[in-house]
């Protein structure tokens, strides 16, 4: 039998601590494939000689790795819902749950500012935005929509995000540029970051792909892992329809959109929205099948491993991997001469020694996910 999982809306006037909270493997999997993901794609030998599929799109246009940021935020989504369902059944109001991803939003933030600081601490220069960042922000907005939103109201609030979005980028001149080009210079996206945020941007006074306006769609990403996360909450059969055609629907509408909108991570557009949480749609349904339907689990271990640790290990990740590109001997810095020492003197071909440099970091990640995991250690901000 498949596990059921409580809906906020069923347990609101269930007495405290008389539902059990059971627990979804498929989740865990899929978030801790999504940070192993992310992990192997920051962290190549050489930045020049990397597969397109580990690589993000020049710039229209996605690859595999364009749909791991929003898969993130996608089980963001899911999350919040099993968090919340979980909460209220042991007796929490809206009021505590706000107060908890407020405070949890503001730690996230933090952690992310630190690590766009680090090693080098320049208040002058360090980049506001970031991956952490925009997790933080979605996740309280997302939350604060669940908590006083119904659930059609919430559809009809991501449709709005989406059309609202695309209206701002097609119809709002910028300076210079006139309205609806979406490049660098020409975006309203862009314009807004630089009069904003100045040099504390991914590429200074320039354009950052987390930044300020595109954050509002990331928000829809999010949405739509919280529809899923309700969906999950009906019988085995009637999950995997759901996920499926709705997985369908929205990866069609994403690549017609792509015609006047395209498909753009950078500017995290509209359509790039429906193509991925479609694409996360099919993978968690996918999983779900795999793993709580037929049981088939001992290949996704080293992936609940990651899964329930996930922001932990993400942040030291990218510490270690800022260590090592920051730090120099002889003015080299310690990522090159690991990689030319062991990598290129292993495999002769560039392209292969720099995706066994990122899987290196995976394999050192899951065994501090493993360690975690069998010392029952899970860490939560």
């Amino acid at each position: 039998m498949a596990p059921e999982i409580v809906s906020i809306s069923s347990i609101a006037n269930t007495p405290a601590k008389s539902v059990a909270k059971p627990r979804l493997i498929s989740v865990d999997v899929f978030r801790g494939i999504s940070v192993a993901a992310m992990i192997l794609v920051n962290d190549p030998g050489d930045r020049s000689h990397v597969y397109w599929p580990l690589a993000h799109a020049e710039w229209n246009g996605w690859t595999p790795t364009d749909l791991i940021f929003p898969f993130f935020l996608f089980i963001v989504g899911i999350s919040i819902v099993l968090s919340f369902s979980s909460r209220c059944a042991t007796g929490a109001t809206k009021s505590e749950l706000l107060a908890h991803s407020l405070k949890r939003s503001a730690i996230i933030f933090a952690l992310g500012l630190f690590l766009s600081a680090y090693p080098v601490f320049d208040p002058h220069s360090t980049r506001i935005p970031g991956v952490l960042q925009r997790i933080a922000l979605v996740y309280l907005a997302t939350s604060v929509i669940v908590l006083y939103t119904r659930r059609k109201t919430r559809y009809i609030l991501c449709l709005a995000i989406l059309l609202g979005y695309w209206g701002l980028m097609a119809l709002v001149p910028v300076p210079g540029h006139g309205a609806g080009v979406l490049t660098i210079d020409g975006s309203l996206a862009g314009y807004i970051d630089r009069k904003l945020l100045y040099n504390h941007l991914y590429m200074p006074y320039t354009f950052d792909p987390e930044g300020l306006l595109s954050t509002l769609p990331a928000i829809a990403s999010c949405l739509f892992g919280v529809f899923a996360g309700e969906w999950m909450q009906g019988m085995g059969g009637e999950r995997i329809r759901k996920l499926l055609i709705s997985a369908s629907i929205l990866v069609i509408a994403g690549q017609i959109w792509n015609i006047w909108f395209p498909i753009n991570k950078h500017l995290w557009t509209s359509s790039y929205v429906l193509l991925s949480a479609g694409a996360a749609m099919a993978g968690l349904a996918l999983c779900y099948w795999t793993i709580d339907v037929r049981g088939w689990r001992r290949w996704a271990q080293p992936f609940v491993w990651y899964g329930v640790n996930p922001l932990a290990l993400y942040f030291f990740a990218v510490m270690l991997a800022r260590t090592v590109n920051q730090y120099t001997i002889h003015g080299t810095s310690l990522r090159e001469l690991v990689f030319r020492a062991f990598y290129l003197r292993l495999v002769a071909n560039p392209y292969v020694a720099s995706m066994l440099y990122g899987l290196s970091y995976v394999l050192l990640f899951c065994l501090i996910a493993w360690a975690l995991f069998r010392k029952n250690v899970f860490i939560r901000v």
